[in-house]
């Protein structure tokens, strides 16, 4: 039998952990990996146009499977090319291991081809980042690179020479037993007691959700119904908490809605649930607050904490509903309800009533049929910008549905990675990615990869020819929109031409008809809708100074003779500003 070499025993490691594939794009230093993966059984190669994809599409494995993936890139640019789409998996928490191949071993720190530093670059973004110099310290080096990832969950970086990856493997090397999942983790006694206690005494207690309520859906619904808490949610809770909630008072924050808000504002004990909400903006000063989160790190770092409750959300609510006193005073549960039901009625559905003759399409109508055909365990993947505010306020978390984003690094142009990574790790799933033109354009060429692989996505194109985040947060600071706007082609018939299903529609009343079609076709497909520019997203609370702001904008826009452009603007929002207002 041949002796192994080393990237040969590196993808054994990687399979024993339960890698199924490796994204990335071969080259020189990796090849001798490369090589190990094509000779492997187990394991497959996923080639994409480019090593930021390779990232983003196994932080998006990692997230839908609950397992660890894997991605490469070759040394030098390469590598380099990695490290946006990790930081986004690290900051999502997703178990990636990358491998960062690298120059010959003889060459680093004399300033060679392609040359750099590895173990300096990737720090930031990763709970491990180790160098292999010795064939001896492969296997314990990446087991303890798979343990980190696994356990802390983010990203491990193993950086490796080409021609250390080619030497012979070690011979008796040390096989530990791999971790592959991880613990849960309760409070102590007296935290809990101190939390009960607080809860008691409260007379208008409110729940604030972020992603940690991962799995405790039903231990969340159970204690806001114990003491008749309105329960909203940050973006990145929406999937683990919105469904089958009669509490549900909605989402904070820039891209929010409904009365989560006023509930977070207005209660006497605000209760943040494996949340690390960034907006500190929205967060009250004025009431005692306590975190639950399983990261000690999260504690206080967003607010003022009254308690902080180092556990997994799950576990504290089991230990904790039992022991707190059963409320029966409505009244401010009732009120937010009601304030929300409005907010719907309001600002969600203004959009999407009597659209159909309106052009350019109303982007929220888009969303709302696309939520409406879309599979019951659909994952969805959305764009940073505008969006993440139609998914936001539009996409229904039913049962089994996910959605994935750049929720923390807010990154562009992560929909359609997102969605190859959860299409190769979930081929039984629907995967639907909703791209901003920006995003979309910026790795345009993974178009090419989802055609040449036959990976059978449908990409929603919101095609608005302008940058409408940007230029939104320009107006209600006070700026006149300048450096937005984009010339598009016509993407669908790119699609065409790359060799898949391309549609583009510029009339409401053809959405529906093109959905079906893209969704009913077995291969990848991409509708291109064009929609409205001047489409924003005023958020529920909207202060004096971001009225002033959009007010002086279009006033501006007046005075230097773009009438034309600041109507259409009225037009575009007014009722969306009433409501607001």
């Amino acid at each position: 039998m041949a002796k192994q070499n080393v990237s040969e025993q590196f993808v054994d490691i990687l399979v024993r952990a339960g890698v199924k594939r490796l994204y990335g794009v071969v080259g020189d230093s990796l090849n001798p990996v490369v090589d190990a993966v094509r000779r492997h059984s187990e394991v497959e190669w996923i080639q994409v146009r480019h090593e930021e994809t390779a990232a983003f599409a196994a932080g998006a494995e990692a997230q839908i499977t609950g397992k660890l993936a894997a991605c490469a890139g070759s040394c030098g640019p390469g590598n380099l090319h990695l490290i946006n789409g990790l930081y986004d998996a690290h900051r999502s928490m997703a178990p990636v291991l990358a491998l960062a191949s690298h120059i010959p071993s003889s060459e680093i720190g004399l300033g060679y081809f392609q040359a750099t530093h590895p173990e300096l670059l990737f720090q930031e973004c990763s709970h491990y980042n180790e160098m292999i110099s010795n064939p001896q310290q492969m296997p314990r080096l990446l087991q303890t690179a798979v343990q980190h990832a696994i356990g802390r969950g983010g990203v491990s970086v193993v950086s490796m020479p080409g021609d250390i990856a080619s030497q012979p493997a070690p011979e008796k090397s040390i096989e530990h037993a791999l971790v592959t999942s991880r613990p849960t983790v309760r409070p102590g006694d007296e935290e809990i007691d101190k939390l009960c206690a607080m809860i008691d005494k409260a007379k208008r207690v409110t729940l604030f959700c972020g992603s940690g309520t991962a799995g405790a859906h039903a231990e969340v619904m159970e204690f806001a119904e114990r003491v008749k808490a309105p329960v909203g949610h940050a973006l990145r809770g929406k999937e683990w908490i919105q469904y089958d909630n009669p509490y549900d008072v909605g989402m904070s924050g820039l891209l929010g809605y409904g009365a989560a808000y006023e509930a977070t504002n207005e209660c006497d004990l605000l209760i943040l649930l494996g949340t690390d909400f960034p907006y500190n903006a929205f967060l009250p000063n004025d009431v005692k607050i306590v975190q639950v989160d399983v990261r000690p790190e999260h504690l206080g770092r967003r607010s003022k904490l009254d308690l902080a409750v180092w556990g997994d959300v799950r576990e504290t609510l089991r230990c904790l509903t039992p022991r707190v006193k059963v409320k029966t005073d409505r009244k401010f549960l009732d009120r937010m309800l009601k304030k929300h039901a409005d907010a719907l009625e309001g600002v969600v559905k203004a959009y999407t009533r009597k659209v159909d003759k309106h052009v350019p399409i109303h982007p929220e109508y888009v969303a709302s049929v696309l939520d409406e055909i879309a599979d019951e365990d659909a994952v969805f993947t959305v764009d940073t910008g505008m969006c993440n505010v139609w998914a936001a306020r539009y996409l229904e978390m039913k049962p089994g549905r996910r959605i994935l984003a750049s929720f923390s690094h807010g990154s562009m142009a992560n929909a359609m990675p997102q969605a190859i990574g959860a299409k190769v790790g979930s081929p039984e799933r629907q995967v639907v990615a909703l791209c901003g033109d920006g995003g979309f354009s910026m790795l345009m060429g993974e178009l090419l990869t989802a055609a040449g692989l036959d990976i059978p996505v449908k990409l929603m194109i919101f095609n608005n020819s302008t940058l409408g985040m940007v230029r939104a947060e320009m107006m209600v600071v006070g700026y006149q929109p300048w450096g937005t706007d984009v010339k598009n082609p016509n993407f669908g018939a790119l699609a065409t031409a790359a060799g898949i299903h391309g549609e583009r529609v510029e009339k409401a009343d053809d959405i529906r008809r093109a959905i079906e079609r893209a969704f009913a076709h077995p291969g990848p497909a991409l509708i291109d809708f064009v929609t409205d520019p001047r489409a924003l997203a005023v958020p529920p609370h909207t202060t004096i100074e971001e009225v002033k702001g959009f007010a002086l904008t279009t006033g501006r826009l007046v005075f230097t003779g773009d009438v034309a452009e600041a109507w259409q603007q009225a037009k575009s929002n007014i009722r969306d500003v009433r409501q607001a207002l």
